[in-house]
C-alpha cells in the first residue's frame, strides 16, 4: 500500500477523514447559536470524555460550523499553570477588535475594550500572568474593581452588547478546561449565567474530562442547569465501521467483514484508537482488501506507537508513587475500582494513598466516577502500564 496514500491521522487533535458518529451534539449546537443570535434562551455545553475519545476534534469542527453560520469564535486552550484572566484576555480582545470593525457595533465594541484594559490593568495584581495589548484607556468603573467573578461578568455583558449590536453571536471555545482552578470556573460559570438572564449573545463550548461536571457543580451550584454535558465516549459500532471504511473507500480500498471487526473490537471503538490502528494496518497492508492478518500485524506497531507517544508522555509526568499507585490499579483491571481494593494491591492504608490519589486527579490521570470509585482517564492505560511495569517488581520500588 502506498503510504503517501495512508488516510487515516492519528494525532493530538488531528481531525479523521470521516468524523463519525457526532451529529447530534453538532445540530444541538447550530441549534444553540442559532437560537442566540435571536436572543432566545441557548444552552451553553461541557463535551466530558476520556482521552482520545476526540473531544477536541469534535470541539473544533464545531468551532467551523459556527463560523460557518456567521457566529464569530474565540478558541482557547486551558493548559496547567495559567490562570483563566491570562487565557482569556488576548482572544477576548481579539473578538472585540473583530466586532469593533462592524459600524452598528462599534461603540459597543469599543466600550468592552474599555471594560478589558480595565480588567486586565486591575486584575493583574492577582494573576500576574496577563499579558494583553491595550487599545483604549479604562473607563472608570467598569470591569476595573479587582474582584474576577465581578469583573468577568461586565465584561461578557460589554462583549454581549456588541455581539448583538452587530446581529451576531460570539461563541467561546474551551480546551481543557478540567484545569482551571474552581474560583476562576466559578466566575466563568457566573458571567455566563449573567449573559443568559440578559438573553445576550455568547455561547460556551468546553470540553475537559470527566471530573468537569464535577467541579463545575462545586464551583456553582446551578452549573447543571447553565449548561448541557454531553458525553463523548466511544463511536457506536456502525459509527465505528464507518470511520474506517469510508477513508479506505475514497481511496479505493476495501477491508474484510473479519477485520473490521477485529479492528473494532481491539480499538474499543475510541476514536484516537481507530485512527492509530488504522493508520498501520494500511502500513502493514500489501493490497486490498486488507485482512484480519493485518490488523494483527498492526496491533504490534500501533501499540508500540501509542507506548511511545499517548500513554508515554502521560506516564513520564507522574511520580514514583504515583506510577505505583497506577500499577496497582492496573493489577485489578480497567475499573472503576474501590480505593480500599487500591489500597490492597498497593499495598498501603487508604488514608496514606489519599494525597497521592489527589495528585493524579488533579493531573488528569484518574477521576471519581461515584464516591470512593477511582478510574483512569485514559483508555487501555492499564494494559500500558503493565507493559512498563511487568511483574511483581514494582510492588517493591
Amino acid at each position: 500500500m502506498d503510504s503517501i496514500r495512508n488516510p487515516f491521522a492519528p494525532g493530538a487533535g488531528t481531525p479523521p477523514p470521516e468524523l463519525a458518529g457526532r451529529d447530534g451534539v453538532r445540530e444541538a449546537l447550530r441549534v444553540a447559536f442559532a437560537r442566540a443570535r435571536l436572543g432566545r434562551p441557548a444552552k451553553s455545553a461541557m463535551l466530558v470524555g476520556l482521552r482520545g475519545v476526540g473531544k477536541t476534534v469534535l470541539l473544533d469542527r464545531v468551532r467551523t460550523d459556527a463560523e460557518a453560520a456567521g457566529v464569530h469564535t474565540v478558541r482557547i486552550d486551558a493548559p496547567e499553570g495559567r490562570s483563566l484572566p491570562a487565557i482569556l484576555a488576548p482572544q477576548l480582545r481579539q473578538a472585540l477588535l473583530r466586532l469593533s470593525a462592524v459600524a452598528q457595533a462599534k461603540a459597543y465594541a469599543v466600550r468592552g475594550l474599555r471594560a478589558l484594559a480595565g480588567f486586565a490593568s486591575k486584575l493583574k495584581l492577582t494573576y500576574n500572568d496577563i499579558e494583553v495589548g491595550f487599545d483604549y484607556e479604562p473607563e472608570a468603573g467598569l470591569a476595573d474593581n479587582g474582584d474576577l467573578e465581578h469583573d468577568l461578568q461586565a465584561l461578557f455583558e460589554q462583549l454581549g452588547h456588541a455581539a448583538k449590536a452587530a446581529d451576531t453571536a460570539v461563541a467561546l471555545f474551551i480546551d481543557e478546561l478540567q484545569y482551571v482552578e474552581e474560583d476562576q470556573l466559578a466566575a466563568l460559570i457566573t458571567a455566563m449565567h449573567r449573559v443568559a438572564q440578559q438573553q445576550l449573545p455568547v455561547v460556551l463550548v468546553g470540553a475537559g474530562l470527566p471530573q468537569l461536571r464535577v467541579r463545575m457543580g462545586n464551583a456553582k451550584s446551578y452549573a447543571e442547569r447553565l449548561f448541557d454535558f454531553p458525553e463523548i465516549g466511544p463511536l457506536p459500532e456502525e459509527a465505528a465501521e464507518r470511520a474506517i471504511r469510508v477513508p479506505l473507500r475514497n481511496e479505493q480500498v476495501d477491508i474484510e467483514a473479519p477485520a473490521l471487526d477485529y479492528l473494532i473490537a481491539v480499538t474499543h471503538r475510541y476514536a484516537y484508537f481507530l485512527q492509530q490502528w488504522g493508520y498501520h494496518t494500511w502500513e502493514q497492508a500489501a493490497l486490498s482488501p486488507l485482512t484480519v492478518d493485518d490488523v494483527r500485524r498492526a496491533s504490534t506497531s500501533a501499540v508500540a506507537a501509542l507506548d511511545e507517544s499517548f500513554f508515554r508522555v502521560r506516564f513520564d509526568r507522574l511520580t514514583p508513587k504515583e506510577k505505583r499507585y497506577l500499577r496497582a490499579m492496573a493489577e485489578l483491571g480497567p475499573g472503576p475500582h474501590r480505593s480500599g481494593d487500591i489500597a490492597q494491591a498497593y499495598p498501603a492504608k487508604v488514608t496514606s494513598l489519599a494525597p497521592t490519589r489527589s495528585g493524579l486527579i488533579a493531573k488528569g490521570m484518574i477521576w471519581s466516577p461515584n464516591h470512593g470509585d477511582t478510574a483512569f482517564t485514559v483508555p487501555m492505560f492499564d494494559e500500558f502500564m503493565k507493559r512498563i511495569m511487568p511483574g511483581q517488581d514494582w510492588r517493591d520500588s
